[in-house]
């Protein structure tokens, strides 16, 4: 009995896997030789035991930089948008954590994107496809949204403040928890959006469709 408790005890505590960003896939995929990780195609590790000394060393070595998945402030440094474009062509698909602060992103076709996390604050996303895009936690305040599409996106936990969503397509998307304090959210389109626990007192709801 026992020695059950002690199996149980020490599930539990065990400690889940550490996603590691760089900012390439080259160094990605040179750090998971290095240090015997899983690279995910993209500029993802998976890392069972995190050792920040030897991390930092292999990324010195190949002069690459890095932070954790979801970290609250970047480590990267910002993502020049013709890399940024150049990788979406070829089929790179994950860009988290991406710093594209300030970047010029509208009338393109970026669907099926996943930038959770990513810092999007003052960029200009304007008729551009997000379809089915992943912007879990992505930083987009004061971002220009009109009139893109965002119909099946997953913007969980976003931060649109004060960012201008007018006539923005956001059928289907998830928008729970996200902060819209401020937003522009006139003549988008809302049907079938979920908004679990979304404040929209604040936001511009002026011909909206929800």
């Amino acid at each position: 009995m026992r020695n059950l408790l002690y199996r149980l005890i020490g599930s539990k505590i065990k400690q889940e896997p550490k996603i590691l960003l760089f900012d390439s896939c080259e160094a990605a995929s040179e750090i998971a030789f290095m240090l015997r990780g899983d690279w995910n195609g993209c500029n993802g590790v998976e890392i069972d035991k995190v050792d920040e000394i030897a991390i930092d060393t292999a990324a010195s070595l190949i002069q690459a930089k890095w932070c954790y998945q979801g970290a609250s402030q970047t480590l990267l440094d910002r993502l020049a948008t013709d890399i940024f474009l150049h990788r979406y062509a070829i089929g790179d698909r994950y860009f988290y954590n991406a710093n594209l602060r300030c970047a010029e992103l509208s009338s393109l076709d970026l669907s099926d994107i996943h930038l959770g996390y990513a810092f999007l604050n003052l960029a200009n996303l304007s008729h551009t496809n997000l379809s089915k895009a992943d912007l879990t936690s992505a930083d987009m305040t004061q971002a220009n949204l009109s009139d893109c599409n965002l119909s099946q996106s997953t913007l969980l936990r976003a931060n649109l403040q004060n960012t201008n969503l007018s006539r923005a397509n956001l059928r289907g998307a998830n928008l729970s928890y996200a902060c819209l304090d401020n937003a522009n959210l006139s003549e988008a389109d809302l049907t079938g959006a979920k908004l679990a626990y979304t404040n929209l007192q604040t936001a511009n709801l002026d011909g909206a469709v929800y």
